[in-house]
């Protein structure tokens, strides 16, 4: 009887994708949708604690990256994947991307960064526009 509860309450926690496009989290789990309401990450999402623009730019050369931070908070070996955009202040795609976190160890902290096109960080805004964790095989 106790495995068959432990085995619903695990099915429960474990929840599904995050397909809709909200902005990252900056600092705290607390993130802002696309219509300006402010959500709570929920389940696999707050796994992904950072997901920044990092100017990087000196002597007249642009130099910008997409820099993030994930903390495993299951009980078992995790991939995260995810997608990204970056739009500017009129709502035009500037760019995107797709990212991969591979074998992260329950409460474990990895950390990656991306080079970007990009030409300025003025006015754009990043957002998630699918995440994923599985089980590392």
């Amino acid at each position: 009887m106790v495995i068959v509860i432990l085995i619903v309450v695990l099915v429960a926690t474990m929840g599904g994708d995050d397909e809709s496009t909200t902005p990252v989290p900056t600092g705290s789990p607390t993130s802002q949708t696309a219509r300006g309401q402010t959500q709570e990450a929920e389940g696999e999402r707050a796994d992904l604690t950072s997901f920044r623009l990092d100017d990087r730019s000196q002597a007249g050369i642009t130099d910008i990256w997409v820099v993030w931070t994930i903390k495993n908070s299951s009980s078992e070996e995790s991939d995260y994947s995810w997608e990204w955009e970056a739009v500017d202040a009129s709502g035009t795609r500037v760019a995107n991307g797709s990212e991969l976190e591979t074998n992260v160890q329950p409460g474990q902290t990895a950390r990656g960064e991306t080079f970007t096109t990009l030409k300025t960080v003025e006015g754009v805004k990043l957002n998630i526009t699918s995440f994923n964790r599985t089980a590392s095989y």
